[in-house]
Formats: structure tokens, C-alpha cells, sequence
């Protein structure tokens, strides 16, 4: 699996945004403060924002007390639901959905391989909530998959 900088940025956007705001909104977060605190480049970020807010994740508020804060709680967004809004959806070959794909002969079996990896990519992703990331708690089957050496390397 491979993360564009879009998406890395856009889930350590939200992140930023759970672990400030929790489940309530608290204060609007800005764009200036999301971006100091993860390192993200402004103009990157204020595009990726505006995307999270037209893709329901984040909602905003525009002036001196204006920000960013989460449409819903952190607990009710998995990094799945992030990847889809940034990147659409999850394990695509050649831009297409695995299911579309035809192989002929000897590559038939590829068409299976591609639709078991997205729904094991699914599987983490789908479990996996802003929340559990802000907070450094995540589900035991991640933490299962992360104490193998292998997993690692």
C-alpha cells in the first residue's frame, strides 16, 4: 500500500483535530495551527481541508474566531472513511475496482489476490479511528499485526 502525501496529510489533519477538539467541539482549530503542529506545508493543507469539509469530516467557520473542527467525533471516523474522501476508494488496479479487472491464463488468480488485499486493507482501516490514533490506543488487532518483527521489515 502506498500513501500519497495527500492522504498522510490529511489523516494527520484529522488527527490533530481529534486529539485538540475530542468528541465536542471545544474551538475551532485554524488551518495555521493544524499545519505548525504536523509539519504540513499551508497551501497543501488549506486544499486538503477545504476536501475533508465538502466530504463531510471536518466542518469550518470562517473569521477571527474561525477554524476547523470534526463534523462528528473522532470515535465515529475511521481512517478508511479519510482515505475515501482524499483518495477515493481503498485498492484500485490501474484505476479500477479489483472486481473489474479481467485476467485471462495463467493471471486469472490476480483478480482474487487484489480483492483479498483490499479487504484486508479494509479490515485495519475501517477499525482504525481518528480517535484511537489521537489518543495512542488502538484496537488490539493492530497492535497484534505491529508486535510482529515482520511486520517491520
Amino acid at each position: 500500500m502506498r500513501l500519497s502525501a495527500r492522504v498522510d496529510y490529511a489523516l494527520r489533519a484529522v488527527t490533530e483535530l481529534a486529539s485538540v477538539t475530542g468528541a465536542g467541539r471545544a474551538r475551532p482549530v485554524t488551518a495555521d495551527q493544524i499545519a505548525r503542529a504536523q509539519e504540513i506545508p499551508p497551501k497543501f493543507l488549506e486544499s486538503i481541508l477545504l476536501q475533508l469539509r465538502r466530504g463531510g469530516i471536518v466542518h469550518a467557520q470562517r473569521g477571527p474566531e474561525g477554524g476547523y473542527w470534526l463534523a462528528r467525533p473522532g470515535t465515529e471516523i475511521s481512517l478508511a472513511d479519510v482515505i475515501r474522501v482524499v483518495d477515493g476508494p481503498l485498492a484500485h488496479v490501474r484505476g479500477q475496482r479489483p472486481e473489474h479487472l479481467g485476467y485471462h491464463g495463467a493471471a486469472r488468480s490476480l483478480q482474487e489476490v487484489w480483492i483479498a488485499l483490499r479487504a484486508s486493507e479494509r479490515q485495519i482501516l475501517e477499525l482504525v479511528t481518528v480517535a484511537d490514533v489521537a489518543q495512542g490506543t488502538l484496537p488490539e488487532a493492530v497492535t497484534k499485526l505491529v508486535a510482529d518483527p515482520n511486520a517491520w521489515s
